[in-house]
């Protein structure tokens, strides 16, 4: 497979992942807001920050309430990670890539890329049409993961997808958790517990996880319980480590992957000893951001070893894009 090809798969599936999963941390930022009594300090802005785009946001526009927000993260092509602007990439990413993708997927991409265009201002303008809007982007995204699995030939295509998947799916796990180090009490409410306990519920429905949690850890929710769960559990297909080990079957199947799996691996093993039982917000957030840069790690060397195309014996040769990033 060319390397440029392999590259167009990759961040196809992450730019369908980034949109599903901002659409999930507009929802679970919704929900926060609602939960949250007089005196709490928590906003939109805080949305824009846990994203990484508050320098980009500042650049375009000159005020932070919720309607800009809205428009930066859902409909603004001036911003690469808005839902519109990554479904427009991916859209087009499958388009040059016909040969290797199921018939069917350009269709599904392509009707999710319309309803977007053409319902992304509604969901800009009132909350209850947003709900319902976003929730459909995530269903229809939803398909398109069901068809790739369902239809897909498992070679080196596959692996790719997989892999751009799962390596957005970790981060921006890390990220809607890190909504909940933005929330601040006040020190004197007395409904901070049951309060905190709201928040975290919102986080789990965020993620498709209050079910999965009750069932599998507990009844009652608290804050170091989902984090742990959400982090660090194998069996939540959207937990962190998960992630990782998904991404450690790909790189497995690829060549000159033995760096990369040890990276990985690493990185897995790191959170699996972590010790995170008594950490506070600020803690929290802090811990989140090492991972962030460590799952930043994991792609760029993914990107320096299969879509850069290097050869020769570990010098760091570049090739042109022409050459073959996989051997078939």
């Amino acid at each position: 497979m060319l390397a440029r090809a392999a590259e167009n798969l990759y961040w196809m599936a992450r730019y369908l992942e980034r949109a599903e999963n901002t659409a999930r941390l507009i929802n679970s930022t919704t929900h926060v807001l609602l939960d949250l009594p007089l005196g709490a300090t928590f906003g939109w802005n805080n949305l824009i920050e846990i994203a990484g785009l508050e320098n980009h946001f500042q650049q375009n526009y000159p005020e932070a309430n919720e309607e800009s927000i809205m428009r930066f993260l859902i409909e603004d092509i001036r911003n690469p990670s808005s839902i519109l602007s990554c479904v427009q990439y991916a859209r087009e990413n499958t388009r040059t890539l016909r040969e290797v993708l199921p018939a069917e997927m350009w269709e599904r991409i392509n009707s999710l890329y319309l309803y977007v265009r053409d319902n992304a201002g509604l969901a800009c303008r009132s909350r209850r049409d947003r709900y319902m809007v976003l929730n459909n982007i995530i269903e229809q995204r939803h398909a398109i993961v069901g068809l790739v699995s369902g239809t897909m030939a498992l070679d080196f295509a596959y692996q790719v997808i997989k892999l751009g998947r799962n390596i957005e799916r970790a981060d921006m796990t890390t990220r809607i958790l890190d909504l909940n180090s933005a929330v601040q009490f006040p020190e004197d409410s007395v409904l901070h517990e049951p309060l905190m306990e709201r928040v975290w519920m919102s986080t789990l429905n965020s993620l498709s996880a209050y079910q999965n949690y009750r069932r599998l850890i507990s009844m009652n929710v608290s804050g170091n319980a989902v984090f742990n769960f959400l982090l660090g559990d194998m069996r939540f297909p959207r937990s962190v480590v998960h992630c990782l080990s998904e991404i450690e079957s790909c790189i497995k199947l690829l060549p000159r992957s033995r760096q990369l799996q040890q990276l990985v691996a690493h990185l897995r093993i790191k959170i699996a000893q972590r010790n995170t039982e008594d950490l506070g917000t600020l803690a929290m957030h802090e811990y989140l951001d090492v991972l962030q840069a460590d799952l930043a790690e994991v792609h760029s060397a993914v990107t320096q070893n299969y879509f850069h195309a290097w050869h020769g014996d570990g010098a760091g040769i570049k090739t042109d894009q022409s050459e073959f990033a996989f051997a078939q």
